[in-house]
């Protein structure tokens, strides 16, 4: 069978003192699968660009925001969890440095800078809590991981660091 995943990016921009990240809080559309959670930014690659173009063309479309220093962190394959069960293969970056200031919303909700500290504890996807401490930390690694989905959640995840 033919593995054709939507390939994206999905990215962490950290602020100068590398306590905060700049999150979307998805609270526009009640009809949006990631209605009321936070997020990184990001979305699909379009088929004239590679991985880094993309990342850099979304953060500017949703943040305003120019990426100067981009870090891969790593990929995750996503089987099954877009609204119609769709496959998802994602790069996760976290950009280091960046130019600009970021727009206060845009057409999927609210920006807004939140501790890195405190991410446990706002409403986002169950399975972002697995990946999201290996994206802030200062592993040299980067993780591969599998998570499939559910009905909307997470029903495993394994990865490797390489």
């Amino acid at each position: 069978m033919l593995y054709t995943p939507i390939i994206g990016t999905l990215g962490f921009i950290v602020s100068p003192d590398r306590t905060k990240t700049l999150l979307v809080h998805r609270n526009k559309r009640t009809d949006d699968n990631h209605f009321n959670k936070y997020n990184g930014l990001g979305g699909k690659m379009r088929p004239d660009e590679d991985i880094i173009s993309c990342l850099k063309r979304e953060i500017m479309e949703e943040a305003g925001i120019t990426c100067e220093k981009t870090l891969l962190r790593g990929t995750i394959n996503w089987t099954g969890f877009g609204p119609k069960g769709e496959n998802w293969l994602g790069f996760i970056f976290r950009i280091d440095q960046f130019s600009g200031t970021s727009f206060e919303n845009n057409s999927e909700g609210v920006l807004s800078w939140q501790p890195i500290a405190g991410l446990k504890n706002l409403p986002m996807w169950e399975g972002d809590r697995h990946f999201l401490p290996m994206v802030f930390d200062d592993v040299s690694t980067i993780f591969h991981g599998h998570m499939p989905y559910k009905n909307n959640r997470p029903v495993s995840w394994s990865f490797q660091r390489i």
